[in-house]
């Protein structure tokens, strides 16, 4: 269950082609934990921006300007101007978390004989997946600085959020990492 969810975009007057009298205030969410993307029903009056961080009933101290999570929403669903603010927020979660990331480059296993999971982020080939094995046999990374600074490989925050934005937007995904089903 998501405790907390950046904002992609907010329809003050709820989704165009909805013909209903009471249009609600929505704001469209990407879940911190599970990458869920959500359909936040908001309270009266409460506006929110993109790049907002909500705190999501039935949490201890939710955002006084949530009033439910109505549904999740598919990827095909979501707004433009929620589809360009995706991967900021993405990696913003994952610079807000890095321990839980790096243990993915400290524990990523061989999925076959000749395919492992580090190849599955963009740009990691065989290459780059031997070095990152053996640099963390010697020391598991600290940071993403330190696994920059024995690999090279930049900005393997990015890495992380591109491979998670194609897991979001993908339903054809063989391998998920990140998002779960």
């Amino acid at each position: 269950m998501e405790k907390r969810a950046f904002v992609l975009d907010f329809l003050p007057s709820g989704w165009p082609a909805d013909r209903n009298f009471s249009r609600e205030p929505i704001a469209i969410a990407l879940g911190e934990e599970e990458f869920k993307i959500l359909e936040i029903l908001l309270k009266p009056g409460a506006k929110v921006n993109p790049g907002d961080r909500l705190t999501l009933p039935p949490n201890e101290a939710p955002s006084e300007a949530v009033d439910h999570v109505k549904r999740r929403l598919a990827f095909t669903d979501i707004t433009t101007a929620a589809r360009s603010e995706l991967v900021p927020a993405i990696e913003a979660i994952v610079s807000s978390n890095p321990a839980k990331f790096l243990r993915f480059f400290n524990e990523a296993q061989a999925i076959t004989r000749r395919f492992h999971m580090l190849e599955l982020l963009p740009g990691v080939g065989k290459k780059s997946m031997d070095a990152i094995v053996r640099e963390r046999v010697k020391a598991p990374f600290s940071s993403f600085e330190d696994l920059e600074n024995r690999v090279s490989i930049r900005h393997p925050q990015k890495l992380i959020a591109a491979r998670i934005e194609l897991e979001i937007s993908g339903e054809e995904e063989k391998y998920r990492v990140f998002v779960p089903r």
